[in-house]
């Protein structure tokens, strides 16, 4: 188990953004909370919405008076191997969890458990890889939380079953929407919090132009073309296959697009260079095809300049809890076309800020639409942005949990 480090943050900076208003109010519930200690425990510092979020959400706890404090668990390649067949089995892949990785699974979270030290008011645990750890640690003091950021509304009955025995000793559940609380959890304390971006932060706050096209120059991105962008884990679940086979039928008829895959590798999710790989081979010799990563050098602000310079953003996910890259777009004013799955229609409002689709084939004729039709582009790009501003920023997100502990 290691402490992660953040960074600063003041509240006083979101003023300009969500009014006097709002930042009163989570003042006035940071007093409440004043000097309560939380810890959030998940698997990795990077890569991930989990990790985006708590590396913003943790600075601003501490600022409003909570004694806010990160850990990352330890765990090997053959446990990240097996939670990441828990985590395709919770979001509804038939898979087999054979005894072996139940002790593997278990193992890893006992070791941790034995590491720490939670003196805490509140401990927040993020997703099924240190869900276990509950089950190991004593004396268990405080209130426990677990925080399930991804889609539990059609589990693999044997996997949902394994991970219940530790999710039904928490206090309380946080969850993204209410579909995702399975009916064995249902007698449990459950709350509702979407996930939220940070408007500050590198990935999301303005850019000048000129650094703008120096990124694109220096990715061999031609900002004279059309380019249509997906931010996602190289992951079956994100469908990268169907991005590509969406810019195929885009480039039928507009042949100067682009396509570009941009993605975090990290280190708890061992089949993402698998799937890299197979997407590699899939795109083929493209060349209008970028596959980008944090690996080159692609990270926050490169993030932010490509999705400022995109026409359309892409979110063609099979499974999504959410999708934190859908947010960032909408915040810059850029439509989405997305799948009409999981957290995506929070997000997508159809027909205003952007569109929600059920095929490559009605992606690739919505996208056409909006390359066609820039002025419509636009408009919804600006309806995005009133969206997210009104529902899915970090103040929000602070607000909530703030609530949340008040209640406890």
């Amino acid at each position: 188990m290691s402490a992660v480090s953040v960074g600063d943050a003041s509240l006083e900076e979101y003023r300009p953004i969500v009014g006097e208003k709002k930042i009163e109010e989570i003042k006035i519930l940071g007093e409440k909370s004043s000097s309560r200690r939380v810890c959030h425990i998940n698997s990795t510092p990077y890569g991930g919405g989990v990790a985006e979020i708590l590396h913003r959400l943790v600075p601003l706890m501490r600022r409003v008076g909570l004694q806010a404090d990160w850990n990352v668990m330890k765990g090997s390649n053959e446990f990240f191997h097996v939670t990441k067949t828990i985590h395709n089995g919770l979001q509804g892949m038939r898979v087999q969890l054979t005894d072996e990785m139940k002790k593997t699974y278990s193992f890893f979270n006992e070791l941790n458990a034995k590491e720490l030290s939670l003196d805490y008011d509140f401990v927040v645990i993020h997703d099924p890889q240190p869900a276990a750890i509950i089950n190991f640690y004593r004396p268990k003091q405080g209130k426990w939380i677990w925080r399930c950021h991804i889609d539990l509304s059609n589990p693999d009955t044997e996997i949902m079953d394994f991970i219940c025995h530790f999710i039904l000793q928490y206090d309380s559940l946080i969850f993204t929407m209410v579909q995702y609380a399975p009916e064995l959890l249902k007698g449990k304390d459950i709350n509702i919090i979407p996930p939220s971006i940070d408007p500050l932060s590198a990935k999301n706050n303005p850019l000048p132009e000129s650094t703008i096209l120096s990124i694109l120059d220096k990715y061999d991105v031609d900002p004279n073309k059309p380019i249509l962008t997906q931010v996602a884990r190289f992951d079956p679940w994100k469908d990268p296959f169907g991005a590509i086979d969406v810019y195929r039928i885009v480039k039928e008829k507009l042949p100067t697009v682009q396509l570009l895959l941009i993605a975090n590798m990290a280190y708890d999710d061992p089949e993402g260079w698998i799937y890299y790989e197979k997407t590699a081979r899939y795109a083929g010799n493209d060349y209008d095809i970028h596959l980008l990563t944090d690996l080159v050098g692609v990270k926050d602000t490169e993030v932010n300049a490509f999705q400022r310079e995109s026409d359309v953003v892409l979110q063609m996910s099979k499974r999504e809890g959410f999708g934190l890259s859908v947010t960032e777009a909408l915040w810059k004013e850029v439509p989405v076309i997305g799948c009409n799955v999981g957290g995506i229609p929070l997000q997508v409002v159809d027909g205003e800020t952007g569109f929600l689709v059920k095929s490559v084939k009605e992606a690739a004729q919505k996208t056409l639409h909006l390359l066609q039709h820039p002025e419509k582009a636009q408009e919804m790009g600006k309806k995005g942005k009133e969206h997210v501003l009104r529902n899915f920023l970090i103040t929000r997100h602070l607000e909530d949990y703030l609530k949340l502990f008040g209640k406890l």
